[in-house]
């Protein structure tokens, strides 16, 4: 018989009022997922490219306006799941725009407080969306300072630092579970080169080229994986020498590139890098705007870039086949930059050239090297 004396007296079972808030909490996550989780993939035509198929997964058309809204329900759902986040809990976060206004998104859905720390340079439709769901922006001078800051006001309100630049890679399941891999690759079957040569993401957590890059190898596939970084950012550097200490100034390119080498980067994934230079990546943007007849954000062009060089080098290889990248948010946030001629003057950004090279390429399938 057990000894009595080891016995627990008996008393009240624990409330379970947190476990019922995060119940509902996950029930209306899941259902924003299945209202949101498969854009399209979209096909357009360009007659230079030949035998080339480019696909461009459209990730602006979720509730929030951009890919981040993918990463903004899964760093809930992890954070819920790990006991961090309950009811009444301030959320932080820190970020250049399109992570916070889709976290903002759903901690107004889930009645959370929420504060968004990010450099004063940030668009301001970014910070007019953040308010408008409700969250508080705080802003910094330099890209550098998100992190300690962010850290700082979530310890002082006994809150949660959702933390997306280390828990982007590990918060989203990327052996399946709908993820943004597994639809495009759902999405391709049925085309004439289902299996694409390669895909091409640009860096800013590094969280979903490291979804791709994971679920190409989980999978067994032939696709190979081309991350695009631009100016003033660690990744490209890091990812040639094996350093991650490296460090950079920060990108003008809003959503992608860092000042340091994030801890979701994952480089053991990535078969390929280019460094694309700013003017080169609004370029793009603009060219694939009027193709498209709307605006996507300059981070699209730096993929757009990405893919079109990669369609060069297809071409003079005389290979034909399929090459896949996304369209991160649309343009309409960056009417006061990217697409502002004032600022673009200012920064001594002269595009002009990088468009007639991107025109000439897709009209006539000739890449020439961009001159003035």
């Amino acid at each position: 018989m057990p000894d009595p004396c080891l016995c627990p007296d008996l008393a009240p079972l624990p409330d379970c009022k947190n476990r019922d808030w995060a119940r509902r909490a996950i029930a209306l996550l899941e259902g924003d997922g299945r209202r949101s989780a498969d854009t399209h993939l979209v096909k357009p035509a360009f007659s230079g490219l030949g035998d080339i198929q480019i696909y461009l997964k459209d990730e602006s058309t979720h509730p929030t306006g951009s890919l981040k809204h993918r990463l903004a329900r899964s760093l809930f759902l992890y954070g819920i799941c790990n006991g961090r986040i309950g009811e009444g809990t301030t959320l932080v976060e820190a970020s250049s725009g399109s992570t916070a206004v889709s976290e903002a998104y759903f901690a107004h859905l889930l009645g959370l407080p929420f504060i968004a720390v990010m450099p004063r340079s940030t668009s301001p439709s970014k910070i007019d969306a953040i308010r408008c769901f409700g969250g508080r922006c705080h802003f910094v001078d330099h890209a550098g300072e998100v992190y300690a800051t962010a850290e700082r006001l979530a310890a002082e309100s006994g809150g949660h630092y959702l933390d997306q630049f280390t828990y982007a890679e590990r918060a989203t399941d990327w052996r399946g579970n709908n993820n943004i891999a597994e639809s495009i690759f759902a999405q391709m079957q049925g085309e004439e080169h289902p299996v694409p040569d390669w895909l091409v993401m640009s860096a800013g957590t590094g969280g979903t080229s490291a979804t791709l890059g994971r679920y190409i190898r989980y999978r067994n596939l032939a696709s190979r994986l081309c991350v695009v970084d631009v100016e003033n950012s660690a990744f490209y550097d890091a990812w040639v020498s094996g350093d991650r200490e490296v460090t950079a100034p920060g990108s003008r390119i809003e959503g992608i590139g860092r000042p340091r080498v994030e801890p979701s980067f994952i480089p053991g994934v990535i078969d390929h890098m280019i460094r694309v230079p700013d003017a080169a990546s609004i370029a793009a943007a603009h060219v694939l705007s009027d193709r498209l007849f709307r605006r996507v954000g300059a981070s699209t062009g730096t993929n757009f870039f990405g893919l079109l060089w990669i369609a060069a080098n297809m071409r003079r290889e005389g290979k034909s086949g399929s090459l896949v990248t996304l369209i991160c948010d649309s343009g309409d946030r960056y009417a006061a930059t990217y697409y502002n001629p004032e600022w673009l003057a200012a920064n001594s950004l002269d595009i002009a050239p990088w468009r007639r090279m991107i025109e000439t390429f897709l009209n006539t399938g000739i890449w020439s090297e961009c001159s003035p």
